[in-house]
C-alpha cells in the first residue's frame, strides 16, 4: 500500500525511476479498486457510483502514466516504451540496471544502503 500512496505523492514526477515493486503493487491496487468500484456501479446503478468510478479514473489518470514511465527509466528506457504494448510488459518485469543510469540512481541500491545502516 505505501508505494501506491508514494506513486499518487509523486504523482506528476516523470523522472528519476520505479522499482519493479513500486510500479506492480501500484497496478495491483489500482486494478482492485477500478474493479471493485465498477462491479458496485454494476450492483447499484447509481449516478454517484458512476461519478466516484469517473472521478478516481481521472485522478489516477497522471500518476498511473508517471509510474510507468519511471519504471521505463529503471531498465534505462525512454518513457515512451510505454506505447509499445508487449514490449512495455517485458521491460517492467525485468530487473532494473544496477546502479546509476541517465535517470537517476539505483532505487534498490538507496534501499540496500539504508538496511546495511541498520546493523
Amino acid at each position: 500500500m505505501n508505494y501506491y500512496l508514494s506513486a499518487f505523492k509523486n504523482y506528476a514526477v516523470f523522472s528519476g525511476r520505479a522499482r519493479r515493486s513500486e510500479y506492480w503493487y501500484f497496478t495491483l491496487f489500482h486494478v482492485i479498486i477500478i474493479y471493485g468500484l465498477t462491479l458496485l456501479n454494476a450492483a447499484q446503478e447509481t449516478t454517484f457510483l458512476t461519478i466516484l468510478v469517473t472521478a478516481y479514473q481521472l485522478v489516477a489518470f497522471i500518476p498511473s502514466i508517471a509510474v510507468g514511465v519511471r519504471r521505463m527509466h529503471d531498465v534505462g528506457k525512454s518513457g515512451w516504451y510505454l506505447l509499445i504494448p508487449i514490449y512495455n510488459l517485458v521491460l517492467a518485469c525485468t530487473n532494473g540496471t544496477v546502479g546509476e543510469n541517465e535517470y537517476g540512481q539505483d532505487p534498490k541500491g538507496e534501499l540496500v544502503l539504508e538496511e546495511e545502516e541498520q546493523y
